[in-house]
């Protein structure tokens, strides 16, 4: 399917996301990677076809910066309040979130499964003089070498992956004892089709159509659930909302479109 042919048929709604792997085990999808290899380019043009996440960017930070903080006895105002933490950025991208993070203090990884998308970060993060590791693999990888962090980051990314139980359970292998596991994603209702799919990426454009495929969209309860077969529990769940008037996002209650979740061992 094309992806202008993607939402050219109204969704089944009530559609499993148990249905959306490829192979067991394996959390790469191929046709998602090809889809985000053709727009590498433009991961730093804020005015470009990742515009929404720069935009939703301060939103993001500011909520894993307190969150974290709180966690771990920081001061979210200090210059540094993630140092000394380990922290893993899952489907980094070309390190939108990845580099705030580091500022922050974080000893930061970013790994995608697009190799164009890791070196697009490696060399942007070279330009601005940051210290951040970047690896060309999918979370399982690192799962097999044994690496744990303090911090795992899963943004934007879940609804991406060909095995979303597999995805969990790698998630839940990255992450210390103590750890905190945050994702964003988009919720499976008429809502996100209209404004995420029909207003995104056909009437504003926002994103090129095909982006999202909105039969992978995750409800927050199947995320729990799915979430709880690896030992992970949902200890917050918070709304984030588009305010077409100052063209920015905000927090928010209404978890139909977008939402964030804060995770951590069951």
């Amino acid at each position: 399917m094309s992806p202008g042919q993607a939402t050219a048929q109204p969704p089944k709604t009530g559609q499993s996301t148990a249905q959306n792997s490829t192979k067991a085990g394996s959390t790469i999808d191929p046709a998602e990677i090809e889809k985000f290899a053709a727009m590498a380019e433009a991961w730093w043009d804020p005015s470009g076809k990742f515009r929404p996440l720069h935009r939703l960017n301060p939103v993001r930070v500011s909520y894993i910066r307190d969150k974290v903080a709180v966690h771990f006895g920081r001061d979210p105002n200090s210059p540094e309040p993630l140092s000394g933490l380990s922290l893993v950025d899952v489907g980094c991208g070309g390190g939108l979130l990845t580099e705030p993070m580091a500022r922050l203090g974080a000893e930061a990884t970013g790994i995608d499964a697009t190799r164009r998308n890791v070196e697009i970060a490696r060399i942007h993060a070279e330009q601005t003089g940051l210290q951040v590791t970047y690896l060309p693999c999918p979370a399982e990888d690192l799962v097999a070498e044994g690496r744990k962090f303090d911090v795992v980051l899963a943004m934007e990314i879940v609804e991406h992956v060909a095995d979303v139980d597999a995805f969990l359970a790698a998630l839940s292998g990255l992450l210390k004892p103590n750890g905190l596991l945050f994702m964003a994603t988009m919720s499976r209702t008429a809502k996100s089709y209209a404004m995420a799919i029909i207003g995104a990426e056909y009437i504003l454009r926002w994103l090129p159509r095909g982006t999202h495929d909105w039969n992978r969209f995750i409800r927050p309860s199947e995320l729990a659930r799915g979430l709880r077969r690896h030992d992970l529990a949902i200890a917050e769940l918070t709304g984030v909302a588009y305010n077409p008037f100052k063209d920015s996002f905000h927090l928010s209650r209404d978890l139909d479109v977008n939402y964030m979740a804060l995770v951590k061992p069951a």
